[in-house]
């Protein structure tokens, strides 16, 4: 018995032994979790309670120049899940359905494949932005389902009304709303304003707890952008590059309207344009199957190219226009007059270097400075060059922008190529001075021909005019900027009678606008392609009126026509329609009675021994249509041998005249 019982009280003191060691093992834990741990356990709570969204700030708005909206933000809804709260439950069963209705509706309402689904619901992080940009109608949807772990935040989305319009010249933003490309990109900091946020403590359900302030940091909104840009004068550029890319099949066409007075830049477009509201790929079916079968970094280079602005951040060589500026650098330097006198034999020899007119075997012969412009006699201009000499040439270029950039208001913008003056030579600066072995921006030359619209001025080209408030209140303001005089006053008004004789005598009759004084200058230039020249071109047409006092420039480059490509046949009709509509909207009326220079009677000039395109300009400027053999035209530029109605007749105008060679 007495065994028994001591046997009986070991065993109880081994139990309470077992009891205390395990109580104080509880004691040791809760101290450990409470004094040791008690901080980092009080902030896993804390994070676990607590919702800090962004509340996104709302991209400025980008107007027009008349305040017509171009790019805006508009309320959207961002998806987000919280993976381990969408696990939480009292039963299995519970969690099972909510995951279930996780896949169904996100599958439903955000077209999300269950594989996605699952995959985002086994990630270790704490918060997943599953989608951006959500309407109104999906939200609504995925809220009316109160799916545990799921939470909807109210957020902002850039929208551009107009789709694709103007798009090279806005640019793009990133998901998150940052500028990527054009004006988004270079007044970003303007646009994109300052994120608020919004604390709040909540239970596992996302309820607001009794306890714990809510915080709430209202969002700073962004600037508004005032442009240049004229939607009338854009939806004119617009139309006119797809109607020439259309009639001449080419890679691209692009066109600038600038105002020669202020700089402002009224109208820039190229084509193929891009849809602004999904810019990540082409917008036509054709190129958007291209698309889908390139590699991942090929598709990055081909959105960056999509995107690229070309009138500002490429170059090209631009032919005869450029004749304009080294004309006017001549006249400046008094190498030149408006009375002088040339006899072209078709060809010039420059330091041993023989260099050829363009219309080979067809010279032509006497001419005035003004003819020699209309021409586009390249021996002309190599003499011109070259009695102005190198050191002085390279100087006007410099007055002219051509040796920087313009400094326009836009991201990448590129110089031109030129050959350094130690290299050059003689042969060099005659072949500038015709316009090849040069590259410029587009934007350099239009900036450059303007400025002898404007009595010399150069005016610096902008694209953004003021920056403002959601009240409109302007903040900051960009004023119109005069860079330089490139050349005197009297200088300038030659070269405007000398544009304007180019259109009236044939030079760019294709330009010629009745009624109108309109100045013009077409041009004709090889691409290069890995140092050499190609068979394709760059056509183009700089143009501006009205010439008396020039309200409007406009420069259109074709690049790559199909078939004829003179520039006064594929570029000068996109221009003249361009300045048509330009003039008509501006309110600028013609100076003479249109009716009665429609039912005049017109003689048709003699073309016989002319190559087509200058008689394809010549009847242009007559106000007469042409017509002639189409494979022999691409080929070579060909002299006609015969024609019909023959010269000296007199037809009604738009009569159309047959060339023979």
């Amino acid at each position: 018995m007495t065994g028994t019982s001591n046997k009986s009280k070991r065993n109880l003191i081994i139990l309470m032994v077992v009891l205390f060691g395990f109580i104080l093992l509880l004691i040791v834990r809760v101290g450990w979790i409470s004094i040791v741990r008690g901080s980092d356990y009080s902030e896993m709570a804390l994070q676990q309670q607590v919702r800090d969204n962004a509340i996104e700030a709302k991209r400025g708005i980008v107007y027009d120049t008349n305040g017509n909206e171009l790019a805006v933000s508009v309320t959207c809804y961002t998806i987000w899940l919280r993976p381990a709260d969408a696990k939480t439950g009292e039963k299995k069963k519970d969690i099972e359905e909510n995951l279930d209705n996780i896949r169904t509706v996100f599958g439903k309402q955000l077209k999300l494949d269950e594989e996605t689904v699952n995959g985002y619901l086994n990630k270790k992080q704490n918060l997943i932005k599953i989608k951006k940009g959500v309407d109104k109608e999906t939200a609504d949807n995925i809220r009316d389902a109160k799916l545990k772990g799921v939470e909807i935040v109210e957020d902002t989305k850039r929208s551009y009304p107009l789709g694709s319009f103007a798009s090279h010249v806005l640019g793009s933003v990133s998901s998150d709303n940052r500028g990527l490309s054009g004006l988004e990109l270079q007044y970003n900091s303007y646009l994109s304003g300052i994120a608020g946020r919004e604390v709040k403590y909540t239970d596992k359900n996302g309820s607001s707890l009794s306890y714990g302030d809510s915080e709430y940091y209202a969002a700073e909104d962004g600037y508004n952008l005032v442009t240049t840009l004229d939607s009338v004068i854009q939806n004119y550029t617009e139309s006119a590059i797809s109607w020439v890319a259309k009639k001449t099949s080419a890679d691209r066409v692009m066109a600038i309207v600038m105002d020669p007075e202020t700089g402002d830049i009224l109208g820039m477009a190229q084509t193929p344009d891009f849809n602004l509201n999904n810019p990540q790929e082409p917008s036509s079916k054709v190129n958007k199957a291209k698309f889908n079968k390139l590699s991942s970094s090929e598709k990055k280079k081909y959105i960056q190219k999509m995107w690229r602005n070309a009138l500002i951040c490429d170059t090209y060589e631009p032919g005869s226009t450029f004749k304009l500026i080294t004309t006017a650098i001549a006249l400046e330097e008094n190498a030149a007059t408006l009375k002088s006198t040339y006899y072209d034999t078709g060809a010039i020899n420059v330091a041993g270097t023989t260099i050829h007119c363009w219309r080979k075997g067809n010279p032509h012969g006497h001419e005035t400075l003004a003819e020699a412009v209309s021409n586009s006699c390249n021996p002309v201009f190599v003499k011109l060059a070259n009695k102005v000499g190198i050191e002085k040439f390279y100087g006007h270029l410099d007055t002219f922008g051509i040796t920087g950039t313009t400094g326009i208001d836009f991201p990448g913008e590129a110089s031109a190529i030129l050959q350094s003056k130690d290299t050059a030579g003689p042969v060099g600066l005659g072949t500038i001075g015709f316009g090849q072995g040069i590259a410029v921006t587009p934007i350099q030359l239009i900036t450059a021909v303007s400025s002898l619209g404007n009595d010399g001025k150069m005016m610096k080209p902008r694209l953004v005019k003021e920056i403002t408030d959601e009240k409109g209140k302007t903040v900051k303001s960009f004023d119109t900027e005069v860079v330089r005089q490139t050349v005197s006053e009297e200088t300038a008004d030659e070269m405007c009678k000398i544009m304007q004789f180019v259109v009236d005598n044939g030079g760019a009759g294709t330009v010629k606008i009745d009624g109108h004084k309109v100045g013009a200058k077409t041009g004709t230039a090889n691409k290069v392609k890995n140092g050499k020249y190609i068979d394709q071109t760059y056509s183009s047409c700089i143009a501006m009126a009205p010439m008396d006092d020039p309200q409007v420039a406009i420069l259109l480059i074709v690049d790559n026509p199909k078939g004829v490509h003179y520039g006064g046949v594929v570029a000068g009709p996109g221009t003249k329609k361009l300045l048509k509509n330009v003039l008509d909207y501006m309110n600028i009326s013609p100076e003479r009675n249109i009716k009665e220079a429609k039912t005049a009677s017109i003689k048709v000039p003699d073309l016989k021994g002319k190559s087509a395109s200058e008689s394809i300009e010549l009847l242009a400027s007559c106000g007469l249509k042409y017509d002639y053999n189409k494979k022999t035209a691409e080929k070579s530029d060909f002299t006609v041998t015969r024609q019909y109605p023959k010269a000296g007749t007199n037809v009604k105008k738009g009569t159309k005249v047959y060339l023979y060679n």
